[in-house]
Formats: structure tokens, C-alpha cells, sequence
């Protein structure tokens, strides 16, 4: 069971401005990166449900946060279907993430009071997902839609809170475009946790690109 509510995660992305992205099966690795986006200031990570036997990495590094890092919320992406996100609620995700909209995972995370975020390409989609209570959208992929997307989503539905996610990386302008378009908050994966820092091993520099970004977002906010 989550150790968050549901608003509380919501609150978090919108204060946060960012939720990173990060999958591997090495579970001491998996702890590295979650104590470095933890000093830098993320109290919020999604790891990505892709290899196998992903859900147990998953588990081990949630007990890890309970214990070490108390105020990251852990949630999963890449969710397809209510089977595996039964799994993960199981394993206490704080959040779900979905590549696409599917209602039976809705019904799921509903059921258990966790925040969902489904992946939506069109304005009828996010309308259908804001119906079943998402609180917070997926705007997948990010890079097509584009931030004019979120502009003239805004337009008719204010109210509408959106995470691009794909297409997104930490450099000033493209920041920007982003939050001036009105997104919530961004979902960012390689171009935040890449592949040379767990090669090499530099933990501090993810701590540091962590904490510039939050940073800029919040300067771009003002």
C-alpha cells in the first residue's frame, strides 16, 4: 500500500515541476540514482516498468526510500494494462503511468485512491481520462504534440493539468517553451538520467543536474 495519497502526489508534481524517469534491473544502482535525485532536491521518480522481472527491483528499491529516503514518492510508468498495475499497487506505488489510455487501469488505481496518469495524444482522449478522474495528464509523446498542443489545449480547458513527457530536456529553451505553454510539470528519462552517468558512476552529477533543473523551472515559473 502507498505510504501517499493521491492529492498529495498530485500536489507534489505541481509543485515540483519535474518527475524523473529511470529504469534498471541493478537494484544498488537503482539506489545510487534515487539518493542522488534525492539530494538534489526530486522527491518524486518514476521507474519505468520495462525489463524483466522489473516489479522485484521495483519493491526492493521502494523499501529502500521507507527507510532511507522517506519523502520520495515512487511511482511506475509504462504500465499497459490493470494486471500490472494491480502488481505495483501491491508493491506500494505511489503513482501510475501509462503510454496510453486504458480504463481498466483507471478503474484499478480509482479503487485504491492512487494517482494515474494516462498517455493522451488528443483533446478527446484527455477529456475521457479527466472523466474517469485523472488528475493529471501524460502528454505522450511530448516531442510531436509539441508545446503549441498544450496552448491551445488551455485554451478551451484551463483546468486541464498536463506532463509532456518525451521531447523534453532540461536546457533553458526547452523549458521554457514548455512551461510558458502552461504544462504542469515535465517527465524527463535519458536526457536527465543518461546512460553515461550510470556507466561512470557520476552520481554527483545527476545530483547537480537535479537541482539546477528544479531551479530553472522554478525561475521560469516567476
Amino acid at each position: 500500500m502507498t505510504r501517499f495519497t493521491r492529492l498529495q502526489v498530485a500536489q507534489k508534481m505541481a509543485e515540483q515541476g519535474m518527475v524523473p524517469l529511470f529504469y534498471h534491473g541493478d537494484v544498488e544502482l537503482g539506489k545510487k540514482v534515487l539518493a542522488a535525485c534525492y539530494r538534489g532536491g526530486a522527491r518524486l521518480l518514476e521507474f519505468t516498468n520495462r525489463g524483466d522481472f522489473a516489479h522485484e527491483a521495483f519493491g526492493e528499491l521502494n523499501k529502500f526510500c521507507a527507510k532511507e529516503l522517506p519523502e520520495m514518492m515512487m511511482g511506475v510508468g509504462s504500465v499497459t494494462d490493470a494486471g500490472t498495475a494491480g502488481l505495483y499497487l501491491q508493491l506500494g506505488a505511489a503513482f501510475v503511468v501509462t503510454p496510453v489510455l486504458r480504463e481498466d487501469i483507471a478503474i484499478v488505481c480509482n479503487r485504491r485512491k492512487v494517482l494515474w496518469s494516462p498517455g493522451c495524444g488528443s483533446l478527446t482522449e484527455i477529456c475521457r481520462a479527466e472523466e474517469l478522474g485523472c488528475e493529471i495528464v501524460k502528454l505522450f509523446p511530448g516531442s510531436t504534440c509539441g508545446p503549441d498542443f498544450v496552448k491551445n489545449i488551455k485554451g478551451p480547458q484551463p483546468w486541464t493539468s498536463i506532463m509532456p513527457t518525451g521531447g523534453v530536456s532540461p536546457g533553458e529553451k526547452n523549458l521554457k517553451g514548455w512551461f510558458d505553454a502552461g504544462v504542469a510539470c515535465v517527465g524527463m528519462g535519458s536526457q536527465m538520467i543518461s546512460a553515461d552517468i550510470l556507466k561512470n558512476g557520476t552520481f554527483e552529477v545527476l545530483e547537480n543536474r537535479i537541482r539546477d533543473t528544479l531551479a530553472l523551472i522554478k525561475s521560469l515559473r516567476k
